[in-house]
């Protein structure tokens, strides 16, 4: 491991930036405040900091503010309610239970309101441990707001101070996330590989890089400052995003059958080479990303163009000793390989570049107009509560169980009379998840970080002996828990126990033992009180992964039908970049439904292996036609004929009726298969004619450049109709559409044939 790259990579991220920025904002009210001997009145402020720091997630400028403004005033609002409530058990059960299923309804929106709505009740829960009365209950509020305010400066004044930065560290988040895509792939050239675990792995990554790739999104389009921009650096950004999507799809592009790849050339010391040069290729987007975030120009290496041309000198000596009749395909489906590692490495080298934000190259490049139809709808419509107040919302049942978990917490603590009963509430808040999977993974990982933190806090309480060295060990805990607050839970947690009980120390060392015990008990019961619930009203991934199957299958049939209709026709079709944007966000949102779906009870897992071969399938398809539209670039106009067209209609065809039976619609008309013929012979006749010339002696012709340029344009559109009607099948076995004795098995040729 490198440790210079991973501590550049994570002091330059956003998560690390961000941390600061809470740690500050959090700590400073109340560092101030106890100068001038008011250290309660900072600690509300600090609350009312740490509140609307929740709701400061990533995005535009502009919902940043509104966001943070949102949970100001919902802050304001719920400490009032909740402070003149408290005086009867009674009263404060219910508004537990009104606010918790109210404000987790807000998640039905984005990720935004339900910040917001998780501010609230953060608030209400620390606002049950206060009890202030009277007169201060309006007091408090009002610090809040103070706190909140301070907070809200702080944040825009950093933006204003740099306002590129954040989209900086987003887009180098987002390149590096590419390069660990790219990284897991180049396993696929390792002797022994396994694929299966080698493609979940893949999804994963595939799943995390979307995710990045739309919060860039988001926070370029939506800043008209950026998309309309004349300053160097706004359009650089733009430009190197729009640069790292296509790279991107380029990575994703099928190429080979990797199992019969290594059949064919395992011992034969080619397929090292490949993978070396991949990994190659993943340092220098590992520098690129870094170099982003960092806001300066990424280092080139040659040494990526030295092992490029080493690759090749061994590939042609490789292929020189290897060619004849029986390899022939395969060599020419390699070369491919090579030409598209060619052309990712000069991709790279053109990333390099813009990341000097060359002035003239910057202003030479042309930028698409169309970017509103690239993003997501954020209008808050309140008809969309209404269609949600269901059992059919994972929305609906995810509230239900909040606000249950919450109430039958708050009654526990009363009825226990536990001094610290509101961390049995913030436990069940943090763990509690619409998700089954997520909620024991953070169940597991709240008690394990706990257990650890709670050591950890002890022995930093005997080693360091002073205050001021106490509170620096605090501050420094508090920038660590907020830096892998959105990345590793396990971390976080951990470190979050630590500085919590060093502040608590700090304030009352006298009741330390106590804060320990109480801790541990409440965060037990709260760990219980969630996963129950989790049980009492679940939501099931196997409920909905029917939708985001037939989701996934239009997604990939219009972007098939985008991509296809270069080969047959001149006129323009639909914005290709944006079916190619749909088909991966909805195969990512398939493979995160499948991977939650595998952490959930084996008896929830119906028809998990057909599932698997399912998600697999379509991660291959969406490989095929992306490789598709990289022949299209170069060859579409040359061998543009009517002939694709039988093969185009049936998989659409195909496609169209898996979707309707996944989505339990009347599926009338049968696929049609039409002839496709024509095209395996028009292959075969060229195969023959190459290899009758290889016989002679004969190595460049125009038979071998037609076939070099043909026969992958044919094979991916026979290799798309052939996963089609695998899937068809599939789909048949998942709904019962068709019964079937045995479970029938897709071709394993077509599940690893993604390159």
């Amino acid at each position: 491991m490198d440790y210079i790259k991973e501590y550049r990579q994570f002091v330059s991220s956003y998560y690390f930036n961000e941390a600061v920025r809470i740690t500050v904002g959090i700590t400073l009210p109340s560092v101030i405040l106890n100068f001038f001997g008011m250290l309660e009145i900072g600690l509300i402020a600090s609350l009312g900091a740490m509140a609307v720091s929740a709701a400061d997630i990533p995005g535009p400028i502009r919902e940043r503010r509104n966001g943070m403004l949102a949970a100001l005033a919902l802050i304001f609002l719920v400490d009032l309610i909740t402070g003149f409530a408290h005086i009867n058990p009674f009263i404060t059960a219910f508004v537990i239970l009104s606010f918790s299923f109210s404000l987790g309804m807000l998640g039905v929106y984005n990720a935004r309101t339900n910040a917001i709505g998780f501010a609230g009740l953060l608030i209400m829960v620390l606002t049950l441990y206060h009890k202030a009365t009277g007169w201060n209950v309006v007091l408090d509020g009002i610090y809040l707001l103070c706190g909140g305010l301070w907070y809200i400066g702080l944040s825009l004044a950093l933006h204003g101070v740099r306002p590129y930065k954040v989209i900086q560290q987003a887009l180098g988040d987002s390149i590096v996330s590419i390069a660990d895509y790219l990284k897991t792939r180049s396993y696929f050239y390792t002797e022994g590989v396994n694929y299966d675990k080698t493609y979940k792995n893949l999804m994963q990554q595939q799943q995390k890089v979307q995710d990045k790739q739309i919060l860039v999104r988001e926070m370029l389009f939506k800043s008209r400052n950026i998309v309309k921009s004349t300053t160097l650096t706004g359009r650089g950004l733009l430009v190197i995003f729009v640069e790292s999507v296509d790279l991107f799809e380029k990575a994703n592009a099928t190429f080979y059958n990797y199992e019969s790849m290594h059949k064919r050339f395992d011992g034969a010391n080619i397929l090292p080479h490949f993978q070396k040069v991949i990994l190659g290729m993943v340092d220098e987007l590992y520098e690129i990303g870094v170099s982003v975030q960092e806001g300066r120009r990424s280092r080139v290496s040659k040494s990526l163009n030295d092992e490029l041309r080493n690759l090749k000198q061994h590939f042609e000596r490789f292929v020189a000793t290897h060619r004849n009749a029986e390899n022939l395909e395969a060599l020419i489906n390699m070369r491919k390989i090579m030409q598209s590692i060619e052309d990712m490495i000069l991709r790279i080298y053109t990333l390099h570049h813009y990341t000097r934000y060359d002035r003239k190259k910057v202003k030479e490049y042309r930028l698409s107009d169309n970017y509103e139809s690239f993003l997501e709808k954020t209008d808050l419509d309140s008809d969309l509560i209404r269609e949600n107040l269901s059992l059919q919302s994972n929305t609906f049942r995810h509230a239900l169980r909040l606000s249950l978990a919450m109430t039958l917490g708050y009654i526990t603590a009363h009825l226990l009379k536990l001094e610290y009963s509101y961390w049995i509430l913030l436990t069940t808040l943090v763990i509690l998840k619409p998700t089954y999977s997520v909620t024991k993974q953070r169940n597991y990982q709240r008690v394990l970080g706990t257990i650890i933190g709670a050591m950890g806090g002890i022995g930093l309480l005997f080693l360091i002996q002073t205050g001021t060295g106490r509170f620096a060990a605090m501050i420094l805990l508090m920038i660590a828990t907020y830096s892998f607050m959105r990345t590793r839970y396990l971390v976080s947690v951990t470190f979050m126990t630590a500085y919590v009980l060093i502040m608590f120390f700090l304030l009352d060392s006298r009741n330390f033992h106590v804060v320990i015990e109480q801790r541990i008990l409440d965060t037990l019961i709260g760990s219980v009180l969630a996963f129950l619930t989790t049980y009492i009203i679940p939501s099931w991934e196997k409920k909905q992964v029917k939708s985001y199957m037939a989701a996934a299958l239009e997604k990939t049939r219009i972007y098939f039908e985008t991509v296809s209709s270069a080969y047959v026709k001149n006129e323009p079709t639909s914005d290709y970049k944006l079916s190619r944007k749909e088909a991966f966000v909805a195969q990512a949102n398939l493979s995160g439904t499948f991977s939650r779906m595998l952490s959930e009870p084996k008896s929830k897992q119906k028809n998990i292996k057909t599932i698997h071969q399912f998600v697999v399938m379509i991660f291959t398809i969406n490989s095929h036609i992306a490789t598709l539209a990289h022949y299209s670039r170069q060859f579409a106009a040359k061998y543009r004929s009517y002939n694709f067209l039988p093969i185009i209609e049936n998989t659409i065809h195909e496609l169209e009726n898996t979707a309707g039976m996944l989505s339990d619609e009347d599926v009338t008309q049968p696929a049609a298969h039409m002839d496709t013929q024509s095209l395996k012979t028009a292959v075969k006749e060229l195969l023959e004619k190459r290899r009758h010339e290889i016989q002679q002696g004969l190595l460049d012709t125009e038979t071998k450049i037609t076939l070099n340029e043909l026969k992958p344009i044919i094979d991916q559109f026979l290799l798309i109709s052939r996963a089609s009607g695998d899937l068809n099948k599939l789909a048949e076995e998942i709904t019962g559409f068709k019964k079937t004795g045995e479970e029938e098995k897709v071709p394993v040729e077509s599940l690893s044939a993604a390159g």
